[in-house]
């Protein structure tokens, strides 16, 4: 733990903003976790650590990655528009960039915000936001669940941002 804590980390912020399902929640964690992520920030009734559902899938990753709570997910795209961060909604959007398309740019920071699990990310927060990142899809349904576009996008970004 203390090893990871100084390690190098992924220059990506999660933002959830007001995830219902704690299990979501800990998946994230767990994903975060395993790609170096930077920090989580936990927005609206998004449920924080410790509870016991987070748990559960997150298996002590809460306690790796750091985290942060903001009433307001407004509140947290403040705080990473003034420390520099270009801010991403994960939503599927007008002028929304696909997700195969999207390059990340050397020496920027990111934050990827990921919505509620049936309204998906507010329409208020994806206009704050500097874009949309869409994840393609091909079949009859239009969208993922959440712990899984998180580890779509966040694998993805990760092997941009290496190089690999």
């Amino acid at each position: 733990m203390d090893e990871f804590k100084v390690s190098e980390k992924t220059p990506f912020i999660v933002v959830l903003d007001n995830v219902r399902s704690l299990n979501n929640i800990g998946s994230i964690f767990r994903t975060s976790d395993a790609l170096l992520i930077e920090a989580i920030y936990l927005c609206g009734f998004t449920a924080t650590p410790p509870h016991k559902d987070i748990h559960k899938t997150a298996l002590g990753a809460t306690e790796s990655v750091d985290w942060k709570y903001f009433e307001t997910t407004n509140d947290a795209i403040s705080v990473l528009k003034k420390n520099n961060y270009l801010v991403a909604s994960i939503e599927q959007a007008e002028d929304s960039i696909s997700l195969v398309d999207f390059t990340i740019e050397p020496n920027k920071k990111y934050a990827f915000i990921f919505g509620h699990e049936v309204k998906g990310v507010a329409q208020d927060i994806v206009s704050m936001s500097d874009f949309c990142i869409e994840i393609p899809q091909f079949g009859t349904k239009h969208s993922f669940n959440i712990s899984v576009s998180a580890g779509i996008v966040l694998w993805d970004l990760f092997k941009k941002f290496k190089n690999w």
